[in-house]
């Protein structure tokens, strides 16, 4: 009876990683729409599921401490609990840097052109990453995880293609300083929600092996 109901908290606390997780693509899918119009209904929208995200994170931790507390368990459950406490910081931070990325494109600065391109399919990858490292956790799939460790690397050659098209952007006419810093704002924070979406699998790998690769966390 008693390992049945800490099962059953156990299945709760996996669909709350879950619903957390949605929110975190949510808000980045959201943040780097762009609209033609002036509009405050981006980054209100990127704000409020922001702030759904801080509370996913209050409640998720009461909820792991509870756990801890008064169920005390121990080996791999007591490791799946630490990982799921950890990898909802990092799922904060993202839903934080993609409020700014929501506030930074909703000031009209970023204009069409091979960056906005370069942005949008960076964010798909980070969304994509953040959707493989829940279904590793659920899952407790350690291939999934290390995908998303190892796909960082395609991010990171984003960023870098951006920063060479902007310095090629510079050195033609009519430049535009203010949608050129925007972009490599942007850029930045979609990269640091890359490194955080590493994290999060890497705290999955130590749920499952109990082996931590700390370089990053």
């Amino acid at each position: 009876m008693i390992r049945s109901t800490f099962e059953n908290q156990l299945e709760e606390l996996t669909k709350n990683v879950i619903l957390m997780g949605a929110l975190c693509e949510d808000a980045i899918s959201k943040s780097v729409q762009f609209l033609k119009k002036d509009d405050s209904y981006l980054v209100n929208n990127v704000i409020k599921t922001y702030q759904k995200i801080e509370q996913s994170e209050r409640d998720i931790e009461e909820q792991c401490l509870k756990l801890l507390l008064r169920q005390q368990p121990v080996a791999k459950d007591l490791r799946y609990v630490s990982a799921a406490l950890k990898m909802v910081y990092d799922m904060k931070r993202i839903g934080a840097q993609a409020a700014e990325i929501g506030e930074i494109v909703n000031q009209g600065h970023i204009q069409p052109g091979p960056e906005l391109e370069h942005l949008k399919k960076m964010a798909n990858h980070v969304v994509g990453m953040v959707t493989t490292s829940i279904d590793a956790f659920v899952y407790e799939n350690e291939k999934m995880a290390n995908q998303v460790v190892r796909y960082d690397n395609t991010v990171d050659q984003d960023f870098d293609t951006i920063k060479v098209n902007l310095m090629t952007y510079f050195s033609g006419k009519d430049v535009d300083g203010e949608h050129a810093i925007d972009v490599l704002m942007v850029a930045k924070y979609i990269e640091r929600i890359g490194d955080h979406t590493v994290n999060i699998a890497k705290w999955v790998i130590f749920s499952i092996t109990g082996q931590l690769d700390g370089d990053d966390i």
